[in-house]
């Protein structure tokens, strides 16, 4: 079982957030591209913690972008995080990057 945890922020690119986190959590993140997400980063912690930025904006069928997230149309980039039920949240870790704020969380 896993527990996805949705961040998002208006105060930095992927390419950014990406950098801080990976100061904050002590990881690489890899650049990919896909046809679906566009330009995003992803890195996987020890404890298989899966860590994702990516914009909010993606390429759409029709030449326009298309919200990932349309709960949140006001939010530029977003980080999902999938993680393992017995893992620790990040909570404390992402508390202190500014900007960034829990959109959704299945843990409390």
């Amino acid at each position: 079982m896993t527990a996805p945890d949705t961040y998002g922020t208006n105060s930095h690119t992927a390419k950014e957030l990406a950098s801080l986190l990976a100061d904050r959590l002590d990881v690489t993140f890899t650049g990919r591209e896909s046809d679906y997400l566009g330009v995003y980063f992803r890195a996987t912690l020890a404890d298989t913690t899966r860590v994702q930025v990516q914009p909010n904006a993606i390429p759409g069928d029709d030449g326009e972008n298309d919200l990932y997230d349309d709960e949140h149309p006001d939010v530029s980039v977003l980080l999902l995080i999938t993680l393992p039920t017995a893992a620790e949240p990040l909570n404390d870790e992402l508390s202190s990057v500014g900007g960034l704020t829990r959109l959704r969380s299945t843990r409390s």
